[in-house]
């Protein structure tokens, strides 16, 4: 319901998506303003376009009070049939080229009702409408983060008990316009989980094998007279124990080579998921997106989410990159997958993928338990599993999957806490960034000061 609450507001009012509020709202809707009087779904409708929607470029907006959000479930005999929920907002102005102004607040409570599993809003009562204390300008204290940080954009979705129950963007994509709810974020080196579930679902249904050896479908040039390419296998390179550099072109003579033999100990390589990736689509004729698309973009739901600048991608949702000065990188479009990084995706989406990974429902107890199995140890309560590392030692006799992604104007973090089935992910268009994360996890999220104490 914390979701539905940002995804109504944000689609619904923010970005006066009218024909997902007709779908979402019941025929009989009963709204109660205690300054505009009682209105009914078509008085209401009226409004929303007089109001709320006539001008894009100068507009009423509505954020969600931080912590505010409460909800309450109803039950008919022990079955879930609807929700309350209650909280405070923020209205502001919106403005190109401007900060948003604050101009009043309000509380509110909403009945909605549950059909299979889609949930439809049936009565509002908006109430206690009130201007704020200051006239100054306002930022709310995670856009004031990021703006002394010169960062400008954060998305952050949070998980409780295997559901993604929320999804904030804060701040702008270039320094000017106001990041929406579905910001489209670079992602860098969080593709590879992403890769790595694909190749683990093709192993789950026995299409691949955990320890097939590749080079029946791929050698890399490179390396074809070293006979240790024979080692290499899909949990050899999932686990990062190929012996590979990271990427070949960082070393003259900008050749593939092994540093070491195969299986032996970590290394953290790119080149290796790439090298998976090559095997994989000629052993299937088939491109790794069309792969990730069946195996796991749509089974997770994932409609908006890509490895390069495809036809499909919204420029205009694309947060831009800046370095740890504030000043913006520009922006290099890639026009083909890599299984290593380039992943553009939205907090939703990628929130969604880690719903699917961690609710042990797409993958058999065998090759799940391989994922999460310490395959090799990096260091004290430190391990690699199958496209995730493994932290140990969190208070509550947790451990959690983590992977982070780092380039130039781009820092992001997912975590997963397979016991609690908590986690979270954060996404960042800027360089200068130890700060906020600092900031973030310390105070806002679940055993977020221990990993930030773990770094």
């Amino acid at each position: 319901m914390k979701k539905q609450d940002s995804i109504f507001f944000e689609r619904g009012f923010n970005r006066c998506d009218l024909e997902y509020l007709e779908k979402i709202i019941a025929k009989d809707l009963k709204f109660y303003h205690d300054q505009s009087g009682f209105q009914n779904k078509k008085l209401f409708f009226e409004n929303t376009r007089k109001y709320i929607c006539p001008d894009s470029d100068k507009k009423p907006i509505r954020k969600l009070q931080e912590g505010s959000l409460k909800v309450f479930p109803l039950y008919n005999n022990g079955e879930l049939y609807g929700a309350i929920q209650k909280g405070t907002h923020n209205f502001y102005i919106r403005e190109k080229g401007k900060d948003d102004i604050w101009t009043s607040t309000a509380k509110f409570t909403s009945v909605w009702t549950k059909n299979k599993e889609e949930w439809i809003l049936n009565e509002v009562l908006s109430y206690d409408h009130h201007k704020p204390n200051t006239k100054s300008k306002q930022l709310s204290a995670i856009n004031q983060l990021l703006s002394d940080n010169k960062v400008p954009a954060m998305g952050i979705g949070i998980l409780e008990n295997g559901k993604l129950t929320k999804v904030q963007v804060y701040g702008s994509l270039d320094g000017e316009k106001t990041a929406p709810y579905n910001t489209i974020f670079k992602v860098a080196s969080l593709t590879k989980p992403v890769f790595a579930f694909t190749v683990l679902t093709l192993i789950d249904k026995g299409l691949l094998g955990l320890d097939e050896p590749l080079y029946q479908y791929w050698i890399d040039p490179d390396i074809k007279n070293d006979e240790r390419h024979k080692k290499l296998t899909p949990r050899i390179i999932l686990s990062h124990q190929t012996g590979f550099p990271n990427w070949r072109y960082l070393k003259e003579p900008k050749k593939l080579e092994f540093q070491f033999d195969p299986g032996t100990k970590y290394q953290y390589s790119g080149e290796g998921f790439e090298y998976l990736r090559k095997a994989i689509e000629h052993k299937f004729n088939k491109k790794i997106e069309e792969l990730t698309n069946e195996y796991v973009f749509k089974p997770a739901k994932m409609t908006d989410t890509r490895f390069w600048w495809d036809t499909t991608m919204d420029e205009t949702r694309y947060a831009q990159n800046f370095d740890n000065k504030g000043n913006k990188i520009p922006t290099k479009k890639y026009y083909k997958a890599n299984s290593a990084a380039n992943l553009l995706t939205t907090v939703e989406d990628y929130g969604r993928f880690m719903e699917y990974v961690i609710n042990d429902t797409s993958l058999s107890k065998n090759i799940f338990g391989e994922m999460i199995k310490h395959q090799v140890k990096l260091e004290d309560n430190s391990y690699f599993g199958l496209g995730w590392q493994i932290l140990t030692n969190f208070s509550k006799n947790e451990y959690g999957l983590i992977h982070t992604g780092k380039d130039p104007g781009v820092s992001t973090l997912a975590i997963i806490f397979p016991k609690s089935k908590n986690g979270y992910l954060i996404f960042l268009n800027g360089d200068n960034v130890d700060k906020v994360y600092e900031n973030i996890l310390s105070k806002e999220l679940y055993l977020g000061l221990e990993l930030w104490n773990m770094r």
